[in-house]
C-alpha cells in the first residue's frame, strides 16, 4: 500500500466518508499536509507525522475548539487521533483591508473573553518543543516561568545564546512585573505569527496552529509583528476600536516577542538569540 492509499484509508475511517483524491501539500516543516477531496464533496487538509508526541494532536485540536467556541476564526476539527489531525480545507487568497479589519475584530472579541488563570488545563506543544501551561497567579510569573525560562535554558545548551546575554535576559524576565501591567487574563492563540495567518478565497483571514492558553493579549499582539504579517496596521486599528489596548503597549511589544524568538532559537538557533538578547538589553 503507497503512502497516498495509506492516509485515504485512514481519513475514511475517521470521517466515514471515502476519500476521491489525495494531493501532498508542501509548507510544513513539523507535520506532513495532504489535501483530500472527499466523495461528499468536502475538501480536508490532513496533517500527520509518523510517531508524535503522545497527545500531540490532541492538544491542537482542543485549542482550536477552545477558539472556535470563543468565535475565533479558526478551522474546527473534524477527526484527531494519535498519528493525525482532519480539518476543513481553507482554500488561499489575498490579504485584503477587509478581512484585515476583520480579523481585528475577530481577535479583540477573542481576547475578550475571560479565562480562570494564566495558563491552560494541560501543557501543549511550540512546533516541536513542549509547551507548559501550568496555571500562575501573574501573567509576570506566568510568562517568566513557563515561556521564558524553558526556552532560555534550551537555547544556552545549543550555544544560540551567550551567556552573558543569556543573563540579561533572565533578569529582564525578573522585572516583568514592574515593565508590563497586569491584565486578565485573555484567551489567546498562542502561536500568533504570520506563517500561521491563512487569507483565504472567501475573503476571512484564518487562524491555524494554535498553542492556545490565558495569557496577557499584547503577546498575541507582538507576535503578529515578529515577522511582518501583511496589513497590520489595518488589524491593530481595528482590535483597539474594539477593544483598546493599554498606553504604551507599542513599547512593550519586544518584552512579548521574548518568547517567540527563544523558541526559535532553542530549535533553529541562528540569531535569534542574539535578536532576544538586544531587545532585552533595552528593558533594563
Amino acid at each position: 500500500m503507497t503512502r497516498q492509499s495509506a492516509i485515504a484509508r485512514r481519513v475514511e475511517q475517521l470521517l466515514g466518508t471515502a476519500v476521491v483524491s489525495t494531493a501532498p501539500v508542501a509548507g510544513g516543516d513539523i507535520n506532513a499536509a495532504t489535501r483530500l477531496r472527499l466523495a461528499d464533496g468536502r475538501v480536508v487538509l490532513l496533517k500527520s507525522q509518523p510517531s508524535p508526541p503522545a497527545g500531540f494532536f490532541a492538544s491542537e485540536a482542543r485549542g482550536l475548539a477552545q477558539l472556535a467556541d470563543a468565535g475565533a476564526p479558526v478551522p474546527r476539527p473534524l477527526a484527531v487521533d494519535d498519528a493525525c489531525l482532519v480539518l476543513p480545507w481553507i482554500e488561499h487568497g489575498r490579504p485584503t483591508v477587509d478581512a484585515a479589519e476583520r480579523l481585528g475584530r475577530d481577535l479583540a472579541a477573542v481576547h475578550q473573553q475571560p479565562r480562570p488563570a494564566y495558563g491552560d488545563e494541560a501543557d501543549g506543544w511550540i512546533g516541536r518543543l513542549p509547551l507548559p501551561n501550568q496555571a500562575a497567579d501573574s501573567w509576570a510569573e506566568f510568562y517568566a516561568r513557563h515561556r521564558v525560562q524553558p526556552y532560555l535554558r534550551r537555547a544556552l545548551e545549543r550555544g544560540a545564546i551567550d551567556p552573558d546575554d543569556a543573563a540579561v535576559v533572565a533578569a529582564v524576565a525578573g522585572r516583568l512585573g514592574d515593565l508590563v501591567p497586569e491584565e486578565p487574563p485573555a484567551l489567546l492563540h498562542g502561536d500568533l505569527w504570520n506563517g500561521n495567518v491563512v487569507w483565504g478565497l472567501d475573503g476571512r483571514a484564518w487562524l491555524v496552529d494554535p498553542a492556545a492558553h490565558g495569557g496577557h493579549r499584547e503577546s498575541d499582539l507582538a507576535m503578529l509583528a515578529l515577522f511582518g504579517l501583511p496589513q497590520l496596521p489595518r488589524v491593530l486599528a481595528a482590535y483597539d476600536e474594539v477593544y483598546p489596548l493599554a498606553d504604551g503597549w507599542e513599547e512593550r511589544v519586544g518584552i512579548h516577542q521574548l518568547f517567540p524568538l527563544l523558541v526559535h532559537a532553542a530549535m533553529f538557533g541562528g540569531g535569534y538569540g542574539d535578536r532576544a538578547a538586544r531587545i532585552a538589553h533595552t528593558f533594563l
